[in-house]
């Protein structure tokens, strides 16, 4: 093997990852909200996270791929643990494609070749498909077509590399040297130890497979030293995993662990059986020599039992992933996790899960506000200020994120998302600080020995239930994407502002009988504005979520204006309220 030999092959290998990377960066991007929907769908069903990960490894053609996304999925508490050993195992029998499709590169070989299976070979029709991706990326400006191009592409080029590095190692079949060097790897330990080496080093069992599918078209590797060799290459392929861990969650590097040991444990129980029962049966096939359909069947069969061997026990692997990672979860800004933004629908949903939380947060703390007006707790003041103060942190790790996302390349509707919860979390945010400010009125009160007359009591009564209503009508609306339950929101808040006036008109009136202080008025006015504007996010929340939906792309404002010159229902649910809340 001659200098022109080696860089022939590490060209080939470049143009084989640089292949693998562009097709599947393409097919993540293309199939981002597939995979969003899908995701939503799931359930602790271990089968169908099985057929999840199974069919989103075959998507975007690699294990470490959809397994780092795994780890960032569990760390955004978007999928629980048990969910994601089911997706890991289905992720290693998806991974399995890929080998098949780059064995492909060794069909057509021989001297009884027929017509059709020339067709068949790759060399034959991959310059079609690299015909048919350039002409798409290059005539096409932007959407599905212009993707469909890059994965052609990028299929290309993998399989171009691939070819490569079979030719560059053909001259090696002659080699004894080489020879010699393969017969250590007949020993088990050596062979998953390169094995499990080189995929660290390349980063992908699919692209190390590839690289020994390439060696066998020497006619030098036998059965017995490729099958550790591929075994090695699963335990291998689990670093990328546990390098994408170091920064996630507990949940997300119990992940990772679960996945190491569904792969270490499958290679020696399987390994271990193997070679025990050929000590008695002495299989045929271990001296002859295997090809590149052979790497992609044992790749195959050793996924698929390994998947037999671990599915009854996952609930003892997650006690075995717990055991090692042990301790309690991290704070909200390490579950916003970054390995999702290379899937920008994926990511989107996971702030918008946070941002739930977040929302019933501030409305919880706001109602605990509310109650302290009536009956003064100190701990549940102190549970008031904490509760702002977690509101605070996650609207900055969540604000901070989106930001992120929104300089990814996404999808005209899901940056539109992205903005409009932007504004959505400042709102829920606000209401958070209202709350405090509600509780400082409250202890003032308590401090000064103060109390409001009968009067204005009922009144404030009047006030808080109808903001309580409206806390919760919008906490439904946007956590359960109640879109019916949004539309109640606006005539409500209406309803608030009149009460507000009122209110203020009738302490007017109070005030001119000596009824009350002006000291009563101070902390009435400062109530009354804190509730009232309370309600006023509360509507903006509401109107971002029906603008998302009905009027894509119409400024807030303009579109609140139209929903109170729409009469009808509006008017109707107004005078609902109007009378519900009637001083």
């Amino acid at each position: 093997m001659t200098i022109f030999d080696v860089l022939s092959l590490l060209c080939g290998l470049a143009l084989f990852l640089y292949g693998m990377d562009v097709m599947g960066d393409a097919l993540k991007k293309s199939a981002g909200n597939q995979l969003k929907s899908i995701l939503g769908k799931m359930t602790s069903n271990q089968f169908k996270g099985f057929l999840l990960g199974l069919g989103v490894t075959m998507i975007i053609q690699s294990s470490s791929a959809t397994t780092v996304m795994v780890v960032g999925f569990v760390n955004s508490a978007t999928m629980t643990l048990t969910q994601a050993i089911g997706v890991i195992m289905g992720a290693n029998v998806g991974t399995a494609v890929t080998a098949w499709l780059t064995g492909m590169s060794g069909m057509g070989e021989g001297e009884s070749v027929t017509a059709f299976a020339k067709w068949l070979k790759p060399d034959t029709w991959m310059p079609i498909l690299a015909i048919i991706g350039i002409c798409l990326i290059m005539f096409v400006k932007r959407g599905k077509k212009r993707e469909l191009g890059t994965i052609l592409l990028g299929f290309a080029v993998l399989m171009t590399g691939m070819a490569m590095m079979s030719d560059s190692v053909a001259g090696l079949k002659d080699s004894e040297s080489f020879k010699s060097i393969l017969t250590m790897f007949n020993n088990p330990i050596l062979g998953v130890l390169a094995g499990l080496v080189l995929t660290a080093i390349v980063q992908s069992s699919s692209a190390s497979v590839g690289i020994l599918q390439s060696l066998t078209t020497t006619g030098a590797i036998t059965y017995g030293a490729a099958i550790p060799i591929v075994m090695g290459q699963n335990i291998g392929t689990c670093v990328t995993a546990m390098i994408s861990s170091l920064g996630a969650s507990k949940n997300g590097k119990r992940a990772a662990w679960a996945h190491l040991y569904f792969n270490v444990i499958g290679v020696i129980f399987w390994l271990a059986i193997f070679y025990a029962v050929n000590a008695f049966v002495q299989f045929a096939f271990v001296n002859e020599a295997i090809n590149m359909w052979g790497v992609a069947l044992v790749h195959t069969v050793f996924k698929l039992l390994s998947v037999l061997l671990m599915a009854p026990f996952t609930k003892l692997l997650e006690k075995l992933a717990v055991a090692t990672v042990k301790g309690e979860e991290n704070g909200v800004a390490s579950r916003l996790d970054e390995r999702l933004l290379a899937t920008p629908a994926i990511a989107l949903e996971s702030a918008n899960a946070i941002a739930s939380e977040m929302a019933t947060l501030s409305c919880s703390v706001l109602k605990d506000a509310i109650s302290l007006l009536s009956e003064y707790d100190s701990k549940k003041a102190d549970t008031v200020r904490d509760g702002e103060d977690a509101a605070d942190k996650m609207e900055d790790a969540l604000g901070s994120y989106l930001v992120k996302l929104s300089a990814e390349n996404m999808l005209a509707n899901d940056s539109h998302k992205a903005s409009m919860l932007l504004h959505i979390i400042g709102d829920y945010e606000r209401i958070s600080d209202h709350a405090v400010n509600i509780a400082e009125s409250a202890e003032e009160m308590k401090d000064k020995k103060l109390s409001f007359s009968a009067e204005a009591q009922k009144e404030l009564a009047t006030l808080t239930a109808a903001v309580s209503e409206i806390l919760t009508l919008t906490e439904q609306a946007f956590t359960q994407k109640n879109l019916a339950t949004a539309l109640y929101v606006e005539p409500l808040e209406q309803v608030i502002d009149d009460l507000r006036d009122k209110i203020k008109a009738n302490h007017v009136l109070r005030l001119q009988k000596s009824e009350c202080t002006i000291e009563h008025g101070f902390i009435l006015s400062d109530l009354l504005n804190n509730l009232e504007r309370v309600a006023d996010h509360c509507s903006n929340v509401a109107a971002c979520l029906l603008e998302m939906r009905e009027h894509d792309g119409m400024a807030m404002h303009k579109y609140l204006s139209a929903l109170h010159n729409s009469g009808g229902d509006f008017d109707a649910r107004y005078n609902d309220y109007a009378k519900k809340y009637a001083l």
